[in-house]
């Protein structure tokens, strides 16, 4: 039993010496720690200082000043572990409690940021007195490297409870390891402590977010999306939010804000102008803001506040906005809001200006989460006459009309609503007309005026309140200019010669190209009357009738031109004395057959000259003519 005993404590591994120390000079109890390489469960410690003993479950002892009484003497300290039945003891060490060393616990970094190349580490400090810091680097693409290649020690500038380092010449763009250890500056024998957890340090956001904008109109209200690129790697390796501020987006008329961890974001907007602000964060500090000016929503005709909530009492969920419109700007620098409390408006109407034209917003909080604008117009506490007259006015002048032209009153110098233009056009110290011109108009035309006149034109603007300055110019109509008769009669005269030498000219190009085709002459046929009744009434005579052959006749070739000469005489006699003689040249070799063909011969030869005046042919103007032998 004795040596299972023995066996049994020789197997535990004995503690190290324990090593005592104060967390600060002021502190009023000490700290012992040692370490021991073991597997056992349940290991129990008991350390002594000379007989005194204090049992621990861990590797650290806390031990109140009190109870060391002897602070000017050595004391001897060691650990005893007991793991199960066996027990070992580490070795003994001599410590003066007055002489006890000073030990910081383990900074654990809060905050650190980027300054250019510049890195500024904050963590808690140990005790008001500045300490010694000694920072450790490595860069986080390459974890394998050695911790001592980039280590620096440098002393600590103490805040209220705070220590702050700045470490220089870094490259703001990558991403560093970092840790930190710190020990006393002011005790006698102080430790370093222990080394503070691995930390990572992103890159500097030095870019703002690129921020885009959508607005889509609803009833009172604007709903408002916004994008954005996502940061840089190096600069979003520990992640990245964004900081979201809207201002007059609470309820009511209040800033909110948003934290979020996305790359979009939609939120809903009054109509009145609204600035959204996005900061982008990371571990090593943020990016400079971005702010998204949302202008007040244009209104196409802004009509005069009729009535408003200034003298009156409203609730909680109502709020006012006033803007000073200087030449319609939407976003002025000073914004008056009102609220329900008494002293907010009362302080608002001392800020309100008489004579200056504002923008009047009511705003209005719906089921307390959705604000939204119910009234949107233009206001003057109080009006007056405008200061000024219209700008640029200038006239340009014909014979008979002038264009007249100009520029808006400066709504500083309007003083209240333009009602409208009175315009005024004298000749002579005369008044010719007087009539009032709508304020919208920015140029207008006079017509009908006397040539070679002068007129005095001026034109004033007129408010609910009055009149204000007149513009004044003076012009001088063109005098009609005398018509010269010569001039006119020798223009009509070469008018009209022009145009008879043209009209000449083209005809004889007309005949050059398309020469006149000649008629055919075909004289008139006059049927023949009878001189009297009694001619026609008589009887018919045939008279004796030679017939003549040509000669050559038979050798006539055939295109040659035929020709019978009929000639014969008609003797007066009766039917009778026709038959008579034709029966007796018939007996001398001619018949009744030979009259006949005589006869066919004669309209043979009629129907051949019709035939030749039909075969008239016409070519390019000739007149050609075409015979045919008769058959």
């Amino acid at each position: 039993m004795f040596l299972i005993t023995v066996s049994k404590g020789s197997a535990c591994e004995a503690p190290s010496s324990p090593e005592c120390f104060k967390r600060s000079a002021d502190h009023t109890f000490y700290t012992c720690e040692w370490s021991m390489k073991t597997t056992e469960r349940n290991v129990t410690f008991s350390i002594y200082f000379n007989k005194t003993k204090f049992d621990s479950l861990e590797k650290t002892c806390d031990i109140v000043e009190e109870l060391l009484t002897i602070n000017n003497r050595a004391y001897h300290v060691w650990v005893e572990a007991r793991a199960g039945n066996s027990s070992c003891t580490s070795n003994r060490s001599s410590v003066v409690l007055r002489n006890i060393a000073v030990k910081y616990e383990a900074p654990q970094i809060i905050s650190m940021s980027w300054f250019k190349n510049d890195l500024n580490l904050t963590w808690i400090a140990a005790e008001m007195a500045p300490a010694l810091a000694e920072i450790r680097f490595r860069r986080n693409e390459h974890p394998t490297e050695s911790w001592g290649e980039l280590k620096r020690t440098t002393n600590t500038t103490s805040k209220p409870s705070m220590y702050h380092v700045i470490v220089g010449n870094l490259l703001k763009d990558s991403v560093y390891q970092v840790q930190i250890r710190h020990r006393s500056t002011q005790a006698l024998t102080p430790l370093w402590s222990d080394w503070s957890p691995v930390v990572t340090v992103p890159a500097a956001l030095d870019q703002k977010p690129e921020v885009t904008i959508m607005t889509r109109l609803l009833n009172g209200s604007r709903k408002v999306t916004l994008t954005w690129k996502p940061m840089p790697h190096a600069a979003a390796v520990t992640g990245v939010s964004y900081n979201l501020t809207d201002t007059m987006n609470g309820c009511p008329c209040k800033k909110k804000g948003h934290l979020i961890n996305t790359c979009e974001h939609t939120t809903t907007v009054l109509l009145s102008a609204v600035n959204i602000t996005v900061i982008a964060n990371n571990s090593a500090g943020r990016s400079p803001p971005v702010i998204i000016e949302v202008p007040a929503e244009p209104a196409a005709d802004l009509k005069i506040c009729d009535k408003t909530l200034l003298d009156e009492t409203f609730n909680k969920k109502t709020c006012l906005e006033l803007y000073e419109l200087q030449d319609g700007d939407s976003r002025p620098e000073k914004v008056i809001t009102l609220t329900a409390k008494m002293k907010e408006k009362k302080k608002m109407k001392m800020n309100i200006k008489d004579y200056v034209r504002y923008l009047y917003f009511e705003h209005r909080c719906e089921g307390g989460r959705n604000p939204r604008t119910v009234k949107m117009c233009l206001f003057y506490q109080k009006e007056g006459i405008p200061l000024r007259e219209p700008q640029d006015f200038i006239a340009s002048s014909d014979t008979h009309t002038a264009d007249l032209s100009w520029k808006g009153i400066p709504s500083v110098d309007l003083q209240g609503f333009l009602t409208h233009y009175i315009l005024k056009v004298s000749s002579q110290d005369e008044l010719k007309e007087c009539r009032n011109l709508s304020a919208s108009l920015l140029k207008h035309r006079l017509e009908n005026l006397t040539p070679g006149t002068k007129y005095n034109i001026s034109l004033a603007g007129v408010t609910r309140v009055g009149e204000g300055p007149e513009a004044t110019v003076t012009i001088i109509t063109f005098p009609e200019k005398p018509v010269n008769v010569w001039w006119s009669l020798g223009l009509l005269f070469l008018f009209f010669f022009l145009t008879i030498m043209c009209t000449c000219i083209l005809k004889r190009i007309q005949n050059k190209i398309f020469p006149p085709v000649p008629k055919p002459v075909i004289p008139d046929l006059i049927p023949y009357q009878p001189e009297s009744q009694e001619f026609l009434e008589g009887k018919e005579e045939v008279h004796k009738l030679t017939l003549h052959q040509h000669p050559e006749d038979k050798s006539i070739p055939e295109d040659a031109e035929e020709t019978t000469v009929l000639t014969g005489e008609w003797d007066e006699g009766t039917d009778e004395d026709v038959d008579g003689g034709v029966d007796s040249r018939m007996s001398g070799g001619t018949s009744d057959e030979a009259l006949r063909s005589s006869r066919e011969g004669e309209m043979t030869d009629l129907e051949q000259v019709d035939n030749e005046i039909a075969m008239l042919i016409y070519r390019n103007g000739l007149v050609f003519d075409v015979k045919t032998d008769s058959p």
